[in-house]
């Protein structure tokens, strides 16, 4: 690991203030400081997010749950409001990783790190969420563009996230053992707008699956979700699993989720 300064902010404005040359964030530091320890980040220094409170709230309000970016997993988990309101995304929560990174981790910091077989991004794009930063606001479907790439300008911080209250949801995940990070997870939803599924794990970046969409949109049903194949093509292989593999779980999953909603 090479040698960093280190600094803490205490308002999202002094975090932008002290992003400068090769800074960057940390919030809970689980993806960030094993890619130091691996040399695959040399940051000259860290902005500490931990002391930065406007950005741990959690509101219901307006038909929408709004979850500020470093609230952890294990709160949003814990979440009376959210357990209610979207009873989904507290168990897709409650299932990442282990008890260590659920205490740690944090909505933000999944999502700017985009790991393409992480859960949150597949409820963000399955709920057709909002990121909010402190310069704008980014629809789901156009923040997640590649492999650990976002929509996200350099220097500007996650804020918030409004997740609206789907009629709807649930999500299951084909879990790799030893990572816990999905092989393929699918997160489903029902809304005045129709249905929306998203897929993680599958490939280099989350996605929508818009056959089952449409067929779900016609009837929420599990079995509306029989004979929809998913082309391998564009889906990853690897030692796990073969993209024809992950192909035929996507909608073995959707099925799953759609039955558990």
């Amino acid at each position: 690991m090479q040698p960093f300064g280190y600094q803490t902010a205490k308002s999202v404005a002094e975090a932008a203030k002290l992003l400068t040359g090769e800074a960057r964030l940390i919030a809970g530091g689980q993806s960030l400081l094993p890619a130091m320890k691996l040399g695959l980040a040399a940051p000259s220094a860290l902005v500490d997010l931990n002391h930065v409170d406007e950005l741990r709230q959690i509101k219901v309000e307006a038909g929408k749950v709004t979850i500020g970016a470093m609230t952890t997993h294990a709160r949003v988990a814990g979440s009376p409001e959210v357990r209610k309101a979207i009873p989904a995304l507290a168990e897709l929560a409650a299932n990442i990783g282990d008890r260590q990174v659920r205490n740690r981790g944090t909505l933000g910091g999944s999502l700017a790190n985009n790991d393409p077989a992480a859960c949150y991004p597949a409820a963000v794009l399955g709920l057709g969420a909002t990121i909010h930063t402190d310069r704008r606001s980014i629809a789901a479907d156009d923040f997640f563009k590649g492999l650990f790439e976002t929509a996200l300008a350099s220097g500007e911080i996650i804020t918030s996230v409004s997740f609206p209250i789907p009629q709807k949801a649930a999500y299951v995940k084909f879990k790799q053992p030893a990572s816990r990070f999905a092989l393929v997870g699918v997160f489903v939803s029902k809304g005045p707008g129709g249905a929306r599924v998203a897929v993680t794990g599958a490939a280099a970046v989350v996605f929508r699956v818009k056959a089952l969409e449409e067929k779900l949109s016609a009837q929420w049903t599990p079995q509306a979700c029989d004979g929809v194949k998913i082309s391998p093509d564009r889906l990853s292989s690897d030692l796990h699993g073969s993209a024809e593999y992950r192909a035929a779980l996507i909608s073995v999953l959707a099925k799953r989720a759609v039955a558990a909603s």
